[in-house]
C-alpha cells in the first residue's frame, strides 16, 4: 500500500509541476480508477486526504479501489483488461511482474504484454534483524552460526515467495548457507513472532523494524540494497560481506496495454519531474522508501532484469507456490 500512497503524493504536486495544466485539459475526462492489488491499510487514510487536491486540480475524482489476492494477479488482472483509454491505473510491487509469472501457473494475464509501464515508482531495501538471543551482531556471525549447524537459524517471513522468503533464499544461496524458512501470514505476526523470540531472524521493512530496533526488542544486522539506506547509515549492507547480495522492495504505475501513447508519456514525464521535487522526495523518504524517479523506460528495464534474476533464486531455492 504503500506504491499506493506515493502516486497520490505524486498526483497532489503533479498539477504544480510545468506542463501540469495541459495534463489536466486533456486528462483526465472522468474519474480515475486506481486499483491497489493489496489489501487496505492505514496508509489508505493518508490516499483519501489527498483525493481532495486531485480532483481541484484535474477536476475529476480518483476512485481507490483495492482488489487484493492471489499475490496481487487479482487486481494486475483487471487493469490488464480494463478499457485502455488512460482511466484505470496499476499501482503495485515489482513482484506481480516479475515473481509471479514464474510462479503462478494458471495467470489469465501477461505482465509483460498486458500492462504497459509508465513510472518506476521507488524502492525499499529491507532490513535484516533478529532476537537479541541470537548470538550474533553482525552477516559474518550469521553466515558462521548457520554453517556451524545446517538448518538450526530459521527466519520468518510474509509467506512463501514474499519479498522477505526471496530475500532469505537469496542469503541462502549466495552465503552457502541453509536458514529454515518458517511463513507466516503476513509480515505483522511474523516479526512479532522474532520479537517474541519464537523464531530468530526475519528481513522485514524498516519502519516495521524501526521501533523494534530503538527500544533493543531485535538487534539490526544489515540491509539488502545495493546502498547503504540514507535512513540508516550505520548498518551495513550484506552484500558487504556476502558480494552479489542485493535485493529492494520496488512499486511503479502501469496500465492497459494500448493506453494512448501521449497520456503514458505525458503522465510520466510529469510524474518523473514531480518525483525529482526535494519537497516531494523528503515526503516519499518518509514512509520508509526511496524515490526512483524512472520513467517507462527505466521501470520495462528494471521488470526485465529482476524477472531474470529472482526466478534464478526460485528455481534454485525450489520454491514451490501452491494455488
Amino acid at each position: 500500500m504503500r506504491s499506493t500512497s506515493l502516486l497520490f503524493a505524486a498526483a497532489l504536486w503533479l498539477g504544480m509541476a510545468p506542463g501540469g495544466n495541459a495534463v489536466a485539459q486533456s486528462w483526465p475526462g472522468k474519474p480515475v480508477t486506481v486499483i491497489s492489488a493489496f489489501p487496505p491499510a492505514n496508509n489508505d487514510q493518508i490516499i483519501r486526504m489527498v483525493d481532495g487536491p486531485f480532483q481541484a486540480v484535474f477536476k475529476q475524482p480518483l476512485v481507490i479501489e483495492n482488489r487484493p489476492g492471489a499475490g496481487g494477479n487479482l487486481g494486475a488482472e483487471a487493469v490488464a483488461r480494463a478499457v485502455p483509454d488512460g482511466h484505470t491505473l496499476l499501482v503495485t510491487v515489482d513482484t506481480v511482474a516479475t515473481v509471479n509469472p514464474r510462479l503462478y501457473r494458471n495467470l489469465k494475464f501477461k505482465a509483460d504484454v498486458d500492462l504497459v509501464p509508465i513510472l518506476y515508482l521507488a524502492n525499499s531495501a529491507q532490513t535484516l534483524v533478529c532476537h537479541p538471543s541470537v548470538p550474533v551482531k553482525s552477516v559474518a556471525d550469521l553466515v558462521k552460526l548457520a554453517k556451524a549447524s545446517p538448518g538450526s537459524v530459521n527466519y520468518a517471513s510474509a509467506g512463501i515467495a514474499t519479498p522477505a522468503h526471496l530475500a532469505g533464499e537469496m542469503l541462502n544461496l549466495l552465503a552457502d548457507i541453509k536458514m529454515t524458512h518458517v511463513p507466516y501470514k503476513g509480515a505483522a505476526p511474523a516479526l512479532l513472532d522474532v520479537i517474541a523470540g519464537n523464531v530468530q531472524v526475519i528481513l522485514t521493512g524498516p519502519l516495521a523494524a524501526g521501533p523494534h530496533m530503538a527500544t533493543g526488542k531485535v538487534r539490526a544486522l544489515a540491509t539488502t540494497g545495493a546502498q547503504r539506506n540514507p535512513s540508516l547509515p550505520e548498518l551495513p549492507t550484506i552484500a558487504e560481506t556476502v558480494p552479489g547480495y542485493e535485493i529492494s522492495q520496488s512499486w511503479g504505475i502501469t496500465a492497459p496495454a494500448g493506453t494512448p501513447a501521449p497520456i503514458v508519456r505525458q503522465l510520466g514525464a510529469e510524474m518523473v519531474k514531480v518525483l525529482a521535487l526535494p519537497d516531494v522526495r523528503e515526503r516519499i523518504s518518509r514512509l520508509g522508501v526511496v524515490p526512483a524517479t524512472g520513467g517507462a523506460d527505466e521501470f520495462a528495464a528494471f521488470i526485465t532484469a529482476e524477472r531474470k534474476r529472482l526466478s534464478d533464486v526460485i528455481k534454485q531455492a525450489g520454491i514451490v507456490l501452491a494455488e
